[in-house]
């Protein structure tokens, strides 16, 4: 338990319709579309991988060998069995026929598409079993390791180096860190392709590719069973090849992805229209493998004042939540981001902090919040930094957030080294374990300077969720109405890969899916 408000139960619901209402308008706009980077995130789960003598990717190579064609908009899937019944090749040998020159998937005579799609779907089953068996996996893992009490620590590694970064995660596992996340090297959420093998040369951050993933999922493995304690690993899907990376985190067994519906479009001007379609097949994976999604709504705080702009951060959650729902997420998949990022000089900043995440806490109660760390107001000077962080921590125990990002003291130095993220968890330990049933003793004040602010932010965020729903989101965000930056819906990076589907469109993964998690769903309830 955590302290409560007295909010507004009508607002709250008044907000979650409205959002709903934006989800499902967005929704209807999705289930018409496809990308080239569902297309190449199909063949990957149909077990193409790899990359050309030229090193360019081969689902890239048969995506755009489909879309020159003309022809994508039927999905690329339909034209891998067919060459697949006409050759007698596997899936992996039919891509690298194409690579080679060797077969034009488009010229081939097809098969009857009842027989293609029978086809289609024996493959898609095979890989679905086996990402099954990776969401067993981690069950059987957490059974006999069990984490421990949220908020669970998250520690970032960044060093470029996929071994170092092994050695480095479990170093902060073995000082008390729950949670591992490899940043992704500058600029790969730009690249319309995903890199292949292990790397050792990244810059602010280590390439993600699924060999990466997997030497990093090993290595927490093996210091998850030598701590008696699962250790949960982390990436970001998030960029022009969010479906594909969610997929590799899939085969792979992670255990969190960032995956936000509006990062992209606004902090990496990635065409909306392509991010939008492209977030819901990536949370359907997500979805299905039993991974928890990390939003970004604390960016928003970066380019827009953090009292000013708290009811954007919370309009965001309620959409993120709305289309996590629409793609088969559960809530407690719901990894909503947030952060503790209003200026310290302000008198009773740290009210104002604690009125934004116990709201956040009671509106989601199911969800994992994510709460983020101090940035945009640390200086330089550690000691400074080193007690913000301190009441950092302090907020999230009190309030009972679930994935607390560690503050490091040396924000707006450098790149953390070793000793810097052992003292946040050092700093972090030691507040949630002083105060760790604190929430559960503190009654705040009816009506009181907490509970006002917590008013006004729910109060203008469904002010802004009405108008989003009344224009769409897609004007919101030509209008620049989340984190003070406009964004055109023909601009940006990626708009040439959005494809119209055809009536006869088939990807063998949208009704298992989505099937198999309305079962569980209606299961729960």
């Amino acid at each position: 338990m955590s302290i409560q408000l007295r909010l507004d139960q009508s607002k709250i619901d008044a907000a979650r319709a409205a959002a709903q209402a934006i989800a499902q308008d967005i929704q209807s706009f999705v289930d018409r579309h496809t990308t080239v980077a569902i297309e190449r995130a199909v063949l990957r789960l149909l077990g193409v991988d790899g990359v050309s003598i030229e090193q360019i990717p081969l689902p890239n190579i048969v995506v755009d060998t489909v879309a020159r064609a003309g022809r994508l908009n039927r999905g690329v899937s339909f034209f891998l069995a067919n060459a697949m019944l006409e050759t007698g090749l596997s899936a992996q040998a039919v891509a690298e026929a194409v690579a080679a020159g060797e077969l034009d998937l488009v010229q081939l005579p097809q098969h009857p598409p009842a027989v293609v799609q029978a086809k289609l779907d024996r493959l898609a089953q095979v890989a679905l079993d086996r990402i099954c068996t990776k969401r067993r996996e981690r069950e059987e893992m957490l059974r006999q390791y069990p984490s421990g009490e949220q908020p669970w620590l998250y520690v970032i590694v960044a060093t470029g180096n996929i071994y170092e970064d092994v050695v480095q995660a479990k170093a902060a596992a073995r000082a008390g860190a729950d949670i591992i996340a490899v940043i992704r090297t500058t600029g790969q959420s730009l690249l319309d392709y995903v890199p292949y093998g292990i790397t050792t040369e990244g810059f602010g951050g280590t390439y993600a590719t699924q060999a990466n993933f997997a030497l990093m999922r090993q290595g927490l493995d093996e210091v998850s069973v030598e701590l008696g304690r699962y250790i949960r690993l982390v990436n970001y899907c998030s960029g022009l090849c969010m479906p594909e990376i969610a997929a590799m985190g899939a085969i792979e067994r992670l255990d969190m992805m960032l995956n936000d519906a509006l990062y992209g479009i606004l902090f990496r001007d990635i065409n909306m229209q392509r991010t939008l379609i492209d977030q819901f097949f990536s949370r359907l994976i997500n979805a299905y493998a039993g991974i928890i999604i990390n939003t970004g709504e604390d960016n928003y705080l970066t380019t827009a004042d953090a009292l000013e702009a708290a009811h954007t951060v919370l309009a965001s959650q309620f959409i993120n939540e709305q289309l996590g729902l629409l793609a088969g997420l559960s809530h407690e998949q719901l990894g909503l981001g947030h952060a503790f990022e209003i200026d310290p000089a302000v008198e009773d900043s740290f009210l104002w902090e604690l009125a934004q995440a116990a709201m956040a806490r009671q509106i989601f109660p199911q969800a994992p919040l994510k709460y983020m760390p101090p940035t945009k107001h640390m200086t330089g000077d550690i000691f400074q930094g080193y007690l913000l962080n301190g009441m950092f921590n302090l907020a999230g125990v009190i309030t009972g957030q679930g994935i607390q990002l560690l503050g490091m003291l040396t924000e707006a130095i450098h790149t953390p080294f070793l000793q810097d993220r052992f003292l946040a968890l050092q700093n972090a330990r030691y507040v949630m374990r002083a105060a760790r049933h604190l929430g559960e003793e503190i009654s705040i004040k009816p009506g009181g300077r907490i509970e006002q602010r917590a008013d006004q932010v729910l109060s203008h965020a469904l002010a802004l969720l009405t108008r989003i729903a009344d224009i769409g989101l897609m004007t919101a965000l030509e209008q620049g109405l989340f984190a003070d930056i406009k964004r055109s819906r023909v601009g940006g990076k990626g708009l040439e890969g959005v494809v119209q589907k055809a009536p006869d469109y088939y990807n063998p993964f949208l009704a298992p899916m989505q099937q198999t998690l309305a079962t569980a769903a209606g299961g729960e309830r």
